[in-house]
């Protein structure tokens, strides 16, 4: 039985799968394989989409984590995760706005935009995993 605690490993898996997919997609897209960007970014998508559920799930049981880190890994944090959620913001529309415009066969459209949402999309799943470290295993809150 998977408890609300497990959830944040589940979490940071989806960040982590998404990034490797988003990657994946970037170099099969720029080697000319349009057919395995497609299945690369649909696996981004579906990890992303995955990692959505899971986060509402827990939040909806848990709250928001404490932060344990004391001194200048505070800061760090904090600041690391408020760009983590304005990136996130940023992606939820970009990211369904670039698969229709891609869906809907308006490439050069959709490369436009993918200039601009592939990095931050990027950005949002590498400072999750970071954030996830940094909160869960590094320097987790001691209940006190």
């Amino acid at each position: 039985m998977i408890e609300v605690s497990d959830l944040p490993h589940f979490i940071a898996a989806f960040n982590a799968g998404s990034v490797v997919c988003l990657f994946a997609g970037y170099l099969y897209v720029k080697g000319g394989n349009v057919a395995r960007h497609r299945l690369s970014m649909l696996g981004a998508l579906a990890f992303s989409g995955a990692f959505l559920v899971v986060y509402v799930l827990y939040k909806a049981n848990s709250g928001f984590a404490k932060f344990g880190g004391e001194g200048t890994v505070r800061p760090v944090y904090f600041t690391i995760l408020t760009i983590h959620v304005l990136g996130a913001i940023a992606i939820t529309p970009l990211a369904p706005v670039l698969v229709w415009r891609a869906f809907s066969g308006r490439f050069e459209a959709h490369k436009r935009l993918a200039r601009i949402t592939w990095p931050i999309w990027m950005f949002v799943g590498i400072s999750g995993v970071v954030v996830y470290v940094m909160a869960v295993h590094m320097y987790p809150y001691a209940h006190g």
